[in-house]
């Protein structure tokens, strides 16, 4: 093993991955249920999770029925699962009041399961004990988002409510405001709690995140880790490039970044400390690979389903777009390790730690589901759900032959189990969601976001870029990736799209934005998990992350201005042009940030260096000419002086 300079390795306390995930991630908070009563409660989340299979295939009812008992269903194990507050855990013990909060939050969706047909024909006027069900389904759904989710986006939610409450609904009589709201957000399938982003999460979602669940049980992450290890883990920062790919890899099925930063980051984070990089670099090259596995095709935070529906395009066409912007985020973080590594003179691991590529291959079986789950997708000739569903089966095939996780019918049950219980948190973001672009919609608020923007940028769309930007980053601090996108979709999209940017462009640069707000200070919940468990400085951290995350910030600006990045009104020859481009404007960048080219660089080198690479990744011939230019100047510079840099730090 190699160290840099004089540092050697402290002997540390084992971490306590799961007291890091229940302090950052709010979906980790949940009740400690064992013997009998757990296997009861496994009993009703597999039972959900066969309910989901059954309707997404089966089922023929209406969408008022479909999604009122899919919530109803969510409302009642969310409260079966995610206590209060933090701490409040006491084995197999459910208090009063949230069985009185499970029975009525519940209820109160199902009750419009079950009248839905006289709801519908009832049109907009609604008796009084509806609107009262009506206003507890929502205030239960929304305390339930508080416990499973956090406070930031009900933070949001009640604020536009209050809104549309006090200024946003123009009806003097405020009964009449509250029928009118609690009527368009709890019995409409058109905005609201029962709208685009429920009927998402129920028909293409929550059979992804079942296949997940699968997908974990075959081993699938440790093959990932070793895999990546075998590969990269040799050269130069071997551990931080290990990170890389497999947050990479695993990214393509994961859909958190918190969840991907513990789980990867428990084996690779101390690996990097080992081998010589600092407390907070560890943690930061983690966060910011993790984090980027949400704009990882196919499956990204299971935000490209929602993106499919809000613009109307195939699925297909959502992932094949997302793969260069991925592709070109990753090779930042990628370069910024590898730049890191040399400046510090830090090697990678031995021969004999490394795991031997040959026999990992005869484990390359275990990408069968996902390899299938791409193909069948990609080729358009079944639906998504048809797909995800073939991709279960093959990965039940796939685990009877893995000798280390062998499938076996209790396992089959624990992963139905842990299934239904990965949808609530999706879902209850969905349906919260839901009511905040509904209320946007009812008030004419968006309306008024987008003028009130498009003045401040008085018609200039980088401004507007700018603003929107800063929107995007404020309102999905501590938001998942699925509701993140719903809220960013209703509010700041629309407002790129009033300013001539093209809508698929529009909607990827607010996703990727609101993805940021996980790197980003001072909420950057996937840099504050990596820093517990490298026991590094949070804030510090954040900062690195958010440093090593500049593909995120600058790649979507470039396909917003020029959206053949997206492979939008471009041919070939330009795209493969754009990708050699970008990749060396990206190094460049990098190099820039990290002060370090072949040796460290002069200041004037690194601003060269950083607008060469900038002009570089924005498509355009003279831009690339520029970018060339001045990249190059950098490099003749760097190689002149090399000589004499060696003799000095000899």
């Amino acid at each position: 093993m190699f160290f840099s300079k004089s540092r050697a390795p402290k002997v540390e306390e084992p971490m306590d991955l799961e007291a890091v995930m229940k302090k950052f991630d709010r979906e980790s908070n949940t009740r400690v249920w064992e013997g009998k009563p757990k296997i009861i409660v496994n009993c009703i989340l597999a039972a959900f999770a066969l309910f989901c299979i059954y309707v997404t295939f089966f089922a023929t009812w209406l969408d008022s029925v479909r999604l009122s008992s899919f919530v109803g269903c969510i409302v009642f194990i969310g409260y079966l699962i995610y206590p209060i507050k933090k701490g409040a855990q006491k084995t197999n013990y459910i208090p009063w009041y949230d069985i009185i909060l499970m029975v009525v939050g519940s209820g109160s969706f199902f009750y419009h399961t079950f009248d839905a047909v006289t709801i519908i024909q009832q049109g907009n006027k609604f008796e009084l004990h509806q609107i009262i069900i009506g206003a507890i389904g929502i205030l239960c759904l929304l305390e339930l988002c508080r416990r499973c989710v956090g406070i930031p986006i009900i933070v949001v939610a009640g604020a536009f409510i209050v809104y549309a409450l006090s200024w946003g609904l123009t009806n003097p009589d405020m009964l009449r405001r509250i029928e009118g709201l609690v009527g368009k957000l709890f019995y409409t399938t058109t905005s609201g709690i029962l709208s685009t982003p429920v009927n998402t999460c129920s028909k293409y979602i929550a059979i992804f995140i079942i296949f997940g669940a699968f997908l974990e049980r075959t081993g699938i992450a440790d093959f990932f880790i070793k895999i990546s290890n075998s590969i990269v883990g040799g050269f130069s920062g071997g551990p931080a490039k290990v990170a890389v790919v497999a947050s990479a890899l695993e990214g393509m099925v994961s859909g958190s970044s918190v969840a991907n930063t513990v789980g990867s980051g428990s084996v690779t984070i101390p690996l990097m400390k080992k081998t010589g990089y600092k407390p907070e670099f560890a943690a930061a090259a983690e966060a910011s690979a993790s984090t980027g596995g949400q704009i990882m095709p196919p499956i990204m935070g299971a935000a490209a389903f929602l993106m499919a529906e809000n613009i109307g395009v195939p699925y297909s066409n959502i992932v094949v777009r997302a793969i260069l912007p991925a592709c070109l985020y990753f090779l930042g973080v990628f370069i910024a390790v590898h730049l890191e590594a040399k400046k510090e003179g830090l090697r990678g691991l031995s021969k004999e730690e490394l795991p031997r590529f040959l026999p990992l291959l005869k484990q390359s079986y275990l990408l069968l589901p996902l390899i299938l789950l791409i193909a069948l997708v990609g080729s358009g000739s079944r639906s998504i759900a048809y797909a995800a569903a073939i991709a279960i089966i093959a990965a039940i095939v796939v685990g009877l032959f893995n000798k280390e996780n062998r499938i076996t019918p209790k396992r089959i049950w624990e992963a139905l189990a842990a299934g239904g219980q990965g949808m609530i948190t999706v879902a209850v973001a969905c349906g919260v969601a839901g009511i905040i672009a509904g209320t946007i919609t009812m008030t004419g608020l968006a309306t008024m976001l987008i003028n009130g923007i498009l003045t401040l940028a008085g018609n200039k769309v980088i401004i507007a870029l700018f603003l929107t930007m800063l929107t995007c980053i404020v309102l999905g601090m501590g938001v998942p990736t699925t509701a993140n996108y719903c809220i960013m979709a209703a509010t700041c999209a629309p407002i790129l799209i009033k300013m001539g940017v093209p809508d698929l462009a529009a909607h990827f640069f607010v996703f990727y934005f609101g993805i940021v707000a996980d790197l980003t200070p001072p909420v950057a919940l996937a840099a504050y998990a990596g820093a517990a468990i490298a026991q590094a400085n949070p804030m510090k951290t954040a900062f690195t992350a958010t440093k090593l995350a500049i593909g995120a910030f600058i790649v979507p600006y470039v396909f917003a201005l020029n959206p053949a990045m997206l492979f939008i009104d471009t041919t070939v020859w330009e795209v493969v042009l754009i990708c050699i481009t970008s990749c060396i404007g990206i190094f460049a960048v990098s190099a820039s940030l990290e002060g370090y080219f072949i040796h460290n660089m002069k200041w004037y080198e690194r601003i060269l260096c950083a607008a060469g690479g900038l002009l570089l990744i924005y498509p355009g011939m003279v831009t690339d000419l520029i970018g060339i230019a001045l990249v190059g100047i950098v490099l003749g510079i760097e190689l002149i002086t090399k000589k004499k840099y060696t003799l000095q730090t000899a």
